[in-house]
């Protein structure tokens, strides 16, 4: 796989009503992900946070040219823990839930040729930049979205929904899990934001493509989404991963190293 020079941002947000921040990221390059929790303490922010560690487990390892049977492994292992996490606790708790959305981001060698290969499960999103527009790569996995798709309300009509919470797949779930995969050439992502719903659900796509066009540096992007979200209401936790394709070529500007470590920071800060 080519050398090529990823930028990065990440940035989360309790937000102005929730306690805990379920909602966990991992920037671990070539990898990239967004979990967003479901249960409630001890239930969702374990649930995305095993998420974490396993495609924190690939990451250690990566091979590129393995990156769908790797990423697929990770979404299993993790599937299995969160059910049996959720089981245990059942049995003490009857009704008690965990469980979380994720989108995924790496890099994969697809016959010698380097692409992104994406994947969500849920309604976190992840979009792209091109040619300064924005545009939705993953489908959200969710009640409204499929009445969208069928017709019955429009995307509008979708945003005040009394339904528009309720996702239809999602890791935890006793039923499985179905993630959608994306395989794209790298030269149609200019920029990449993977984000929660606490995100899209408090500011418009307009708002995020204004942000992710006008910020340069990937870490002031992410921040400037996730303190729009807060700004505007912040009903729910808010995270973004912003993520710039740069070259071959490093820009010594930019200090990769010093941003993991900075990520590293926030990150055991939030646990």
């Amino acid at each position: 796989m080519l050398d090529v020079d990823l930028h990065h941002g990440a940035s989360t947000d309790v937000g102005r009503v929730r306690k805990v921040n379920e909602d966990s990221y991992l920037v671990a390059p070539p990898v990239f992900v967004v979990a967003d929790g479901m249960g409630g303490h001890a239930g969702g922010d374990v649930a995305s946070q095993i998420v974490v560690e396993e495609f924190q487990r690939l990451a250690e390892a990566y091979d590129p040219r393995r990156g769908a049977e790797l990423v697929s492994a990770a979404f299993a292992r993790a599937q299995s823990r969160i059910v049996d996490y959720g089981d245990a606790h059942r049995a003490l708790h009857p009704g008690w839930h965990a469980g979380t959305t994720a989108v995924v981001a790496v890099l994969v060698d697809d016959a010698g040729v380097t692409k992104w290969l994406l994947a969500n499960l849920g309604d976190s999103r992840i979009y792209r930049i091109v040619d300064g527009r924005l545009d939705q790569v993953s489908v959200d996995h969710s009640v409204v979205q499929e009445l969208i798709d069928a017709g019955h309300i429009t995307a509008e009509q979708a945003s005040v929904h009394p339904e528009r919470h309720v996702i239809t797949r999602a890791l935890g779930s006793p039923e499985g899990i179905r993630p959608d995969f994306f395989l794209l050439p790298l030269g149609s992502v200019e920029r990449l934001l993977l984000c929660s719903d606490g995100v899209t659900g408090m500011i418009e796509d307009t708002e995020i493509e204004g942000i992710l066009d006008s910020v340069d540096d990937p870490r002031d992007a992410a921040d400037t989404l996730v303190r729009a979200a807060v700004a505007a209401g912040g009903r729910d936790n808010a995270t973004a991963v912003v993520v710039d394709v740069v070259g071959l070529v490093k820009d010594a500007t930019y200090d990769s190293q010093r941003q993991l470590q900075s990520l590293e920071s926030k990150l055991g800060g939030r646990q």
